[in-house]
């Protein structure tokens, strides 16, 4: 059940834009304080709302699965709905909705997430309800033998059923080489069809456990009153003794980059795809990832005034669509991407040769200034604007804190985005695009051209 927040409006945008600097950044009160069993706790102050969110922030995920058991964090994120001895199977979504509430949870590589937003004198039915399942999950045979086949149609429907899913898939899998961040969060389909109950059962018993959780409680609540009721629900649970240091595999030197060319019928867009490797956003050094954070919003961020959509939708007309995207939000390394759709007319090769021609000419040339201004007005004020939000910010601090970064990171990030200059751009983008270190895929139907053997280099 993975979610993320939506996008905000370009009105918003512009608004927030236009005051960033001449507000003060809304510093929310940022309680936190850890259980004798380890579960630490997060407590974020917001009274203009009669509303509270908690969120539950297992530091495990996808990256950490045994191997040849892919899926199998995302599978319990799914089993964990099946009831324990106090709750009936699928009855926890019924009571949260009951109450006027919403709830869901997420999985990523480097962590799972559960949540319910409830009105602020119900915080001590969920919390009861989530402290419950966290070691009290009762996993009847008939539950996971329906629930496997869920998640298997599930990647039918989002997967294999999508050429740009697999793609991406197949992309993600030649990116990182040794890395497990290679292996799909859903899982790789043979593996997933062999998942069992015994499977499910000693990864939650091993990993779900108070000392391997965040407890994030965002809304119209006071800290004092939140540690009482996280003592009373959360406190007599035992912490487990198998958390250990996420020690994983690293990746070697890339030496090469890596090129495929996905043909399938069903694809109606045919577009250029590249990712490059990419520092993550590390605890206590966040210059680089908020460099690389304004220089995908400067080549890519925006249809209209970002250098790829101005270079190749606008001047030249050789695209439809051109963006660019940094995903450092991870423990070890990310990615940045560069997308491009060509016009009709302009075939594959035409379409990465001018992609590359705008990153050499940026590598060159540099931003310019008043862009470089412009968009890092925008980044920050989108930042000051997630804060409006108890779901972002509840996100913000559990994301953020379960990835390494510290609360003092979390609640610097913004001025880390306002201090970020050319020099630091240009630096970010000379590491970043080495193509030693890209991936580059081709989406296209079975009757277009193949992709060339070899590519001039950036």
């Amino acid at each position: 059940m993975p979610g993320k927040p939506g996008p905000m409006t370009g009105l918003m945008v512009g608004l927030f834009a236009a005051f960033a600097f001449a507000m003060p950044v809304a510093a929310e009160p940022v309680t936190t304080f850890r259980l004798d069993n380890g579960l630490d706790v997060v407590v974020i102050e917001d009274h203009r709302a009669p509303v509270v969110v908690q969120m539950i922030w297992y530091r495990v995920g996808a990256a950490d699965e045994p191997a040849g058991h892919s899926g199998i964090a995302h599978f319990l994120e799914h089993l964990m709905f099946k009831g324990t001895e106090k709750i009936g199977p699928n009855e926890f979504s019924g009571i949260v909705e009951a109450q006027g509430g919403d709830d869901n949870a997420f999985t990523s590589w480097d962590y799972t997430a559960y949540f319910q937003r409830v009105a602020a004198d119900r915080l001590d039915l969920v919390m009861g309800l989530e402290a419950d399942r966290m070691r009290n999950l009762r996993l009847m045979e008939e539950d996971v033998v329906t629930e496997r086949q869920v998640i298997l149609e599930e990647r039918g429907q989002r997967t294999d059923s999508s050429p740009g899913a697999l793609l991406s898939e197949q992309m993600r899998a030649a990116q990182f080489m040794n890395h497990p961040y290679a292996i799909p969060i859903i899982g790789w389909r043979h593996e997933m069809e062999e998942l069992s109950r015994e499977d499910a059962l000693d990864y939650y018993q091993r990993f779900y456990a108070p000392n391997n959780a965040t407890l994030v409680i965002a809304g119209d609540v006071e800290p004092e009153a939140v540690r009482a009721l996280a003592e009373k629900h959360y406190g007599p649970i035992a912490p487990s003794d198998g958390i250990i240091p996420r020690d994983r595999p690293q990746e070697p030197p890339q030496l090469a980059e890596r090129r495929m060319t996905l043909a399938d019928e069903r694809v109606s867009e045919p577009y250029v795809f590249r990712t490059y490797l990419a520092p993550e956003r590390d605890p206590g050094a966040q210059k680089e990832a908020a460099a690389l954070t304004v220089l995908a919003e400067l080549l890519g961020g925006s249809g209209q005034t970002s250098v790829l959509a101005r270079a190749l939708q606008f001047d030249s007309q050789t695209a439809v669509y051109a963006s660019a995207f940094y995903d450092g939000s991870s423990i070890d390394d990310g990615t940045f991407g560069l997308i491009v759709v060509p016009a009709p007319g302009i075939s594959l090769a035409d379409a990465e040769a001018a992609m590359d021609g705008v990153v050499a000419d940026f590598l060159s040339t540099g931003p310019d200034p008043a862009a470089l201004e412009r968009i890092r007005t925008q980044v920050r004020a989108g930042d000051i604007y997630a804060r409006d939000d108890v779901n972002t910010l509840a996100r913000r601090y559990g994301e953020g804190l379960s990835i390494g970064l510290s609360i003092e990171d979390i609640d610097s990030w913004d001025e880390a985005l306002s201090a970020v200059t050319e020099a630091d751009i240009m630096a970010a983008a000379t590491k970043v695009f080495d193509r030693r270190n890209a991936v580059t895929g081709w989406l296209t139907r079975p009757e277009a051209e193949a992709a060339p053997a070899e590519e001039a280099t950036e």
